[in-house]
């Protein structure tokens, strides 16, 4: 019998399952499970990763800088506080690696990321669950979780699987009395699809206890590529850049997520894209007697009577060829993620569930 054993708590991670892709025996699906712009990367982005086919053969800047100076241009941020990682998971594993080890606590809500709970529970912490209220984060909650062993605490704003958020004032209030050596980190990963909304980053700039991380895998559409990014104080970029790897991100990554940031038309319209058929998808679903919470994001969390009733959903939209992401596993058994697609994504997926729903009820 082999002595080779992982550390412990590893063995305790459930493997993260990322959104379905495909259905047996059945071609040209309509994929709506992992939250992805359906209307791709921009142009510009395609040319700038065309052409760094030509560079494969070169090693990737170490420091990112072309890529940091262009968000920070973008979004107004001072470039040397922005770290890139391969995907904002990333990022993540990067605060739990460098804060969080045995003995410590992160704290998450009860629909928050998997992510948040998995890259604690490889560094050797503890994940601690706090409810929320009504699918909506809850800050007494946190405040009222938080002991002297909480190191990190994770909200994702809005969030991921529910789409609600919650505001700058309670995210301040948040940040003001958590305990000293409490860092918050706000998950921005589909800030973008908030018009106006800055991420967090007027609450990194004003305090030294708050972090935020960004992604190009949702509305830039670069899921594909894996990168992120995150924007905090200078002694937590300071700690991060000390456990990234040199070489985490690609050349052709680097260059099509620097193309990406600058273009803005395109994100601007992806944006009013989403937000109008998001809008038209909710209703249409609340006709057919299926509510869900208002969304902030690119997907809608259609609430359904039970646990069975969303199941035999998700059954009936496989057999049409259509994809949604099942959310037990978020806690929320009784529900179906969908994300926002074209024009024509979204009619069928409403046509599909008003069929279900006749026989159902």
């Amino acid at each position: 019998m082999t002595k080779i054993t992982p550390q412990p708590g590893i063995l305790d991670i459930a493997l993260y399952e990322g959104g379905a892709a495909h259905i047996e025996g059945i071609q040209n699906v309509v994929k709506l499970s992992s939250n992805e712009n359906p209307y791709g990367p921009s142009d510009a982005a395609k040319e700038a990763f065309r052409k760094a086919a030509y560079d494969l053969h070169r090693y990737p800047s170490s420091d990112h800088g072309a890529l940091r100076h262009a968000i920070g241009e973008v979004h107004a941020l001072d470039s040397d506080r922005v770290i890139c990682g391969a995907g904002s998971d990333e990022i993540i594993a990067f605060l739990c690696q460098a804060y969080a080890g045995p003995g410590d606590e992160v704290i998450h809500t009860e629909h928050g990321f998997a992510m948040y709970r998995i890259s604690a529970m490889a560094n050797g912490a503890t994940p601690v669950e706090v409810p929320e209220r009504e699918r909506v984060t809850d800050v007494d909650a946190i405040l009222a979780a938080c002991t002297a062993r909480t190191r990190l605490v994770f909200i994702a704003n809005p969030n991921n699987p529910t789409g609600t958020m919650v505001g700058a004032s309670e995210l301040a209030r948040l940040a003001d009395n958590l305990p000293a050596h409490v860092l918050l980190v706000i998950d921005g990963a589909y800030a973008e699809y908030v018009e106006g909304y800055d991420g967090g980053t007027a609450l990194v700039d004003a305090r030294e206890n708050v972090f935020m991380t960004r992604t190009f895998s949702k509305l830039y559409g670069l899921g594909g590529l894996r990168i992120g990014w995150g924007y905090g104080p200078r002694h937590v970029i300071d700690v991060l850049n000390r456990v990234r790897g040199p070489f985490n991100l690609s050349q052709a990554g680097l260059a099509a997520a620097k193309a990406a940031v600058r273009d803005t038309a395109w994100t601007e319209k992806c944006r009013a894209d989403n937000t109008r058929m998001r809008a038209w998808l909710a209703e249409a679903l609340a006709e057919h007697g299926v509510p869900s919470d208002t969304s902030t994001a690119n997907f809608i969390l259609a609430r359904f009577a039970s646990q069975a009733e969303a199941e035999a959903c998700d059954e009936h939209l496989k057999a049409d060829g259509l994809i949604v992401r099942r959310v037990a596993g978020y806690n929320l058994p009784n529900c179906l993620r969908i994300t926002v697609g074209d024009e024509a994504s979204c009619r069928r997926i409403a046509h599909a569930v008003g069929q279900f729903m006749k026989v159902a009820r």
